[in-house]
């Protein structure tokens, strides 16, 4: 398992526990305001496995959970076996995904490795590959928030709410999912790194709070759980 970054405490990545955060390198998608970026395109340093089980082991017992993010984590061949041996230690796992990968995901889902998932979606259908690169697959993602909902697991879908989006696009991509546990509306913050081509799309005025707060009040038509 390829780790390069980790936050040793968390507050909020992980709902209502205290949590470290695993950043693994790499992603298929290309998103423009991606607040990774060096996971994506580098660069970055792989961290030393010992100093990984070092500190999951020190951290047993004041450490509720491990969260699980990217770059895009479902793309690590070895994750299935990486999350059983963490979970070993007695933490409960969340993990952050773009949805591109539902077969690995289904994997997990059969061998009950995680307890919490996030899931990126990130436009309407027809402006997918516009906003999250050549290689992002609407279609891909909406199986693996079908598989979640047929497992009965809990999760939460993502959207993080960029300039370049409006009302509409929202209303359209909460008809195109199926109702949802949890639907969450994120605010646009511009990304310190990214990359030069995409430098007016990034700094694009964002939506302010209460801006969002409205829209959250009009998807909550289609999506009832939706907060932000």
């Amino acid at each position: 398992m390829r780790i390069a970054g980790m936050a040793k405490t968390s507050l909020i990545d992980y709902p209502g526990l205290v949590s470290c955060v695993l950043f693994m390198p790499g992603c298929n998608f290309d998103c423009f305001y991606c607040h990774n970026r060096t996971l994506v395109d580098g660069p970055f340093e792989v961290l030393e496995p010992e100093l990984v089980e070092a500190f999951l082991r020190k951290r047993t017992g004041q450490l509720d959970g491990v969260v699980m993010t990217g770059g895009e984590p479902t793309l690590q061949p070895d994750l299935l076996p990486y999350l059983a041996w963490v979970r070993s230690f007695g933490y409960k796992i969340k993990l952050d995904t773009n949805g591109s990968s539902p077969r690995m995901v289904e994997s997990l889902l059969h061998a009950g490795v995680c307890d919490f998932w996030a899931v990126d979606w990130k436009a309407p259908v027809s402006r997918y590959a516009e906003i999250g690169g050549p290689g992002a697959n609407p279609a891909h993602v909406l199986e693996t928030i079908r598989l979640l909902l047929s497992a009965g697991a809990d999760f939460e879908v993502r959207t993080t709410v960029v300039p370049q989006l409006c009302l509409e696009d929202l209303l359209i991509m909460a008809k195109e999912l199926p109702v949802l546990p949890r639907y969450v509306l994120n605010r646009y913050r511009p990304p310190e790194v990214f990359k030069p081509r995409d430098a007016e799309r990034v700094w694009v005025q964002p939506y302010n709070q209460f801006e969002i707060d409205a829209f959250a009040d009009a998807v909550r038509f289609v999506q009832p759980n939706t907060v932000r």
